[in-house]
């Protein structure tokens, strides 16, 4: 009887997908299939008392909920409330007619916690994919969502989260039924392993639901990329009617021509099944052009595969009689000019007219091969390839005039600089999509301590992400083999705990892999895999005579650590309870006697090939580019990295030990030099600061957007010293004159380092220095304080001062300054300054221009002439106190000096090394700030951002030559 319940109430449930909720228990008895079925509250709340998380209706059921809560108020049936509030789901419960105690239990089982909603820069756009659109047209998409919470086991809330996030991209596409020809093109911007493909996986199935019909995927450069990209989508959306295309599975001589007839995963039935093929129910069919093991070749199928049928053949193949009733046709291709050649060359000899036909591009890993950006030296290795596969994109542009573009990176710097001198035709004119960060997520920030209010001495691996994942190397290109032993340690360590957990009754660990990255060149692979094998065989895995040194890294790392932060997952209290899994591990790892596998283009290396959809994978990965970009490394648990390289997003897209470690995130380490490691958190800083400005900026202001894609380049420039922004023949068209920061940090890093240049900045903060006599002992917490030494300081002083600095690039802090200038007294009256203060005497001071002493901090210039981090949160805290942006903590020195229309100013003299002297030259202090203006300096027009144009006469390009 249970089943029968629990069928009627997701038929119920089912019936509501499209024109929202209604008498639930109404609706499971006219769906129940079991005649006199008890549907009502008291059935419903036994039922939902015994069932578990992972129960179909009980995740049908929060589905709904969440996605229910999120709607917007557009939607009949919201009878106007806001989303994600008590009173839209007073309205969802009113509209289900359930009790007040099944209301309270739903209440208290599906909290509202609503979705965060992607930030989205875009220019205004014809609103065609509406809610009618959607539900009217969504089978790929019910299929897809479906698959992800039944096979991938994905929470509701995810899926909603997903369901909004794919929808903001579709809605910014052309209507594929639209009389005149529109080509929408945008950038989708996600975390490096985030989950992007499963959001383009999802604009996919919405695209094709709504008429899109060509369907073109372009993968990163490699086959390994392309075949995992194909196979997923294969599984997860094209499903297997699609793939058998009528082939009676019976006949094992017809299977033989299908490509997963071997895979596992096929065997087991666990490819998506849409219960039918799609066209016998009057959808269309999905007709693979590609396919696992065969890239886009001269069509074997014959040219007519890509021939699409009209079924009204006096009106346009756009047309919705037409549309509707034709198959969409799929391929996968990878970023090769050769591939991309052929295709070309076929599209070029279709019967059918290529302007009629609604394409979609999906640009994976968009920032590599496909555009040329502005700072040409850093493709300068891949150059002739980079731009005959930017000329290809191009082409297939021109020829499909109704095809939309839509690129997919985790670095979208270079995408944002393009040059349209030399890619004019994938520059994101249309929108700019940043994703939100998904729960179950490890990214760089969870490497990293990024803001800690704690001193480095008093952290823990409970308190320091660093303490828990990051273990140092000794700097240089030259690894030390004990440390390379410490981590292959770790990694049979680690393995170890996962057949522990296994046995347990946890999850199961299909693979289990270490990574090591050292270099590019082929010749070291094969050296340092040779290494990691001899190294191997001489470690005493296969025996007792390794376990004193096991011990030891058990005890001081692996079991310290997740007995902090391993949220009680079962792990062996002792080395001794690990031992009877060790050998399992060990024979996993070295099961065919060789446990390293090397991965990149080399043809001759005999070994076994790396396959996580046919193979259990508990392997050493060695490897290069292969292993760099977009491919998913599954299992990744210890990661050896010492690979350098001067470019920003380069370098992040090597950071394949971020992604989704459900079930051992506690058992993840990165081995890594301290260079390499500060590089990243560099990278991270200036990742975290451009998603800051532009959730900032994403807020429209009088039904007009803040800022337009053509807008970023000159907005992101001021914080990508390592970017030239254009060419030199060519400028941003788009010139940023005001950032307006109310109760927002402001904090400058582009301080100049010569000499004379560095003393007359710190001769400018000279009236402050000079003010600064009143020492004040401030809180940071319930014990925590700090001294300072401050002064109050009028606005007009101030900006003298501010005036007064000059810095790298003119433009730095020119925007800050504007807005600044401009301020009237009913916005701002005065200023705090405040010099922090070292709470202990090991730090350095001097007298400064003959004042002080001072406390001088010591800071590096991640980027040379720019510096990383200056403040640090326990000083920020009192100094937005005062300036309004934050409530007070009860200090009774910081609300002293709080008041209406007043700012807070931290000042930092800056030192590279430590200074014993009494008295410090001037030309060897950085004077650096960080400030904060109340909320009462909000502009009378509520803009964060101004632009003025250079040509008024192309207002619409991003980039112009200069006059």
């Amino acid at each position: 009887m249970t089943e029968v319940f629990r069928e009627a109430y997701l038929d119920a449930l089912g019936l509501m997908d499209r024109n929202g909720p209604r008498d639930l228990h109404a609706a499971a008895s006219f769906a129940s299939a079991e005649p006199g079925l008890v549907c009502d509250d008291e059935a419903m709340r036994a039922y939902l008392a015994e069932a578990g998380p992972d129960d179909a209706l009980t995740k049908g059921l929060h589905l709904r909920l969440v996605t229910w809560d999120s709607t917007e108020a557009d939607d009949a049936w919201t009878a106007g409330t806001v989303h994600n509030t008590e009173e839209r789901r007073a309205e969802i419960v009113r509209r289900l007619k359930v009790g007040d105690r099944a209301a309270a239990l739903l209440r208290d089982r599906f909290p509202i916690t609503g979705i965060e909603e992607p930030i989205t820069i875009a220019d205004n756009w014809d609103p065609w994919y509406t809610d009618a659109t959607r539900r009217e047209h969504s089978f790929y998409w019910d299929h897809y969502s479906r698959f992800l919470s039944q096979n991938r086991g994905w929470a509701p809330q995810a899926i909603a989260s997903l369901d909004v996030a794919t929808d903001r991209v579709v809605e910014r596409l052309s209507d594929p039924t639209r009389e005149d020809a529109y080509q929408a093109k945008g950038l989708v911007v996600g975390y490096v392993q985030s989950g992007k493909t499963a959001n383009f996986t999802g604009v996919l199935a919405k695209a094709i639901d709504v008429g899109y019909r060509l369907i073109i995927v372009l993968t990163g450069t490699t086959d390994l990329l392309r075949t995992q990209t194909q196979r997923r989508l294969d599984m997860e959306l094209v499903g297997r009617e699609n793939i058998l295309r009528g082939i009676d599975i019976n006949d094992h001589q017809s299977l033989d021509s299908i490509d997963y007839q071997d895979d596992p995963d096929w065997i087991d039935d666990l490819f998506l099944r849409h219960g039918t093929r799609p066209s016998d129910a009057g959808f269309p069919d999905i007709r693979r052009l590609t396919t696992r093991d065969f890239d886009y070749k001269s069509l074997r199928q014959g040219i007519s595969a890509l021939d699409f049928e009209k079924r009204e053949r006096n009106r346009p193949f756009f047309n919705p009689e037409n549309l509707f009733h034709s198959d969409t046709r799929l391929l996968v291709v990878k970023k090769n000019a050769t591939v991309l050649g052929k295709l070309v060359k076929d599209l070029k000899k279709i019967t059918a007219r290529l302007g009629e036909i609604p394409a979609l591009i999906v640009d994976d890993e968009s920032d590599q091969a496909s555009v040329n950006t502005s700072n040409p030296k850093k493709w300068e290795a891949d150059q002739v390839k980079r731009t005959a596969i930017n000329r290809l994109i191009s082409e297939l542009l021109v020829m499909l005039p109704r095809s939309q573009y839509i690129g997919y990176t985790a670095t979208p710097f270079a995408n944002v600089f393009i040059d349209p001198s030399d890619a004019q035709d994938i520059f994101p004119k249309d929108f700019l999509i940043s994703l939100p960060r998904t729960p179950g997520y490890m990214g760089a920030a969870d490497f990293h301590d990024l803001d800690s209010a704690l001193e480095p001495a008093e952290r823990t691996d409970a308190t320091s992400k660093e303490k828990a994942h990051v273990r140092v190397l000794i700097d240089g290109k030259e690894g030390d083999d004990g440390e390379l032993l410490e981590a292959m340690d770790a990694y049979v360590l680690t393995g170890a705990v996962k057949v522990f957990r296994e046995r347990q009754g946890g999850a199961s660990f299909k693979h289990h892999t270490m990574l090591i990255h050292e270099a590019m060149t082929r010749d070291i692979h094969r050296e340092t895999a040779e290494t990691v094998r001899r190294m191997w065989n001489k470690a005493g895995y296969y025996s007792s005579t390794s376990h004193q040194r096991l011990r030891t890294l058990y005890e001081r790392d692996i079991l310290r650590v997740s007995q902090s932060i391993g949220e009680g997952m079962p792990t062996p209290a002792t080395f001794d309870e690990l031992i009877p899994h060790l050998g399992e591990a060990v024979v996993r790892i070295g099961r065919v006697g060789n446990p390293v596998i090397v991965v990149n283009s080399e043809p001759d290396i005999e070994q076994e090939a790396l396959d996580f959809d046919r193979n259990r994978v508990w392997r050493i990965l060695v490897g290069g580019n292969k292993l760099a970009r977009g491919f998913t490394v599954e299992g990744l648990t210890v990661s050896y990295y010492r690979r350098v390289t001067q470019q920003a997003d380069t370098l992040m897209q090597m950071g394949r030990w971020f992604g989704y470690r459900a079930g051992y995130k506690d058992l993840v380490r990165l081995y890594i030099t301290s260079e390499l490691y500060e590089a990243f958190e560099a990278i991270v800083l200036d990742e975290e600061h451009f998603r800051t400005e532009l959730r900032r900026y994403a807020q429209w202001v009088d039904d007009r957007p803040q800022v337009t894609p053509k807008q970023i380049p000159p907005l992101v420039s001021q914080h990508l010293p390592w970017l030239k922004p254009t060419t030199a023949s060519k400028m941003y068209n788009a010139r940023l004159t005001e950032r307006r920061s109310p109760g927002v940090g402001v904090e400058p890093t582009g301080y100049p380092d010569k000499p004379a240049l560095i003393r007359a900045n710190t001769m400018a903060f000279l009236p402050l220095l000079l003010a600064a006599k009143q020492e004040i002992e401030f809180r940071t917490g319930p014990t925590g304080t700090f001294p300072a030494r401050v002064c109050e300081v009028d606005h007009v002083a101030l900006m003298d001062v501010l005036e007064g600095l000059v810095w790298v690039d003119e433009e730095h802090f020119a925007p800050d300054l504007q807005w600044l200038r401009g301020l009237r007294r009913d916005q701002i009256q005065d200023w705090v300054t405040i010099l922090p203060q070292h709470a202990r005497s090991t730090g350095s001071s001097a007298r400064l221009l003959g004042n002080g002493p001072f406390s001088l901090h010591l800071r590096e210039r991640r980027r040379p002439p720019y510096f990383g981090a200056i403040s640090v949160p326990r000083h920020r805290g009192p100094a937005r106190v005062i300036a309004g942006a934050d409530p007070s903590i009860g200090d009774p020195a910081v609300d002293a000096l709080a008041r209406p229309r007043r700012g807070a100013m931290l000042i930092y003299p800056l030192i590279a090394n430590d200074i014993s002297a009494a008295d410090v030259d001037p030309d060897k202090v950085v004077m650096a700030f960080h400030l904060i203006a109340p909320q009462s300096a909000q502009a009378s027009d509520r803009r964060l951002v101004t632009f003025t144009t250079r040509d008024r006469r192309r207002a619409n390009d991003a980039i112009i030559d200069p006059v």
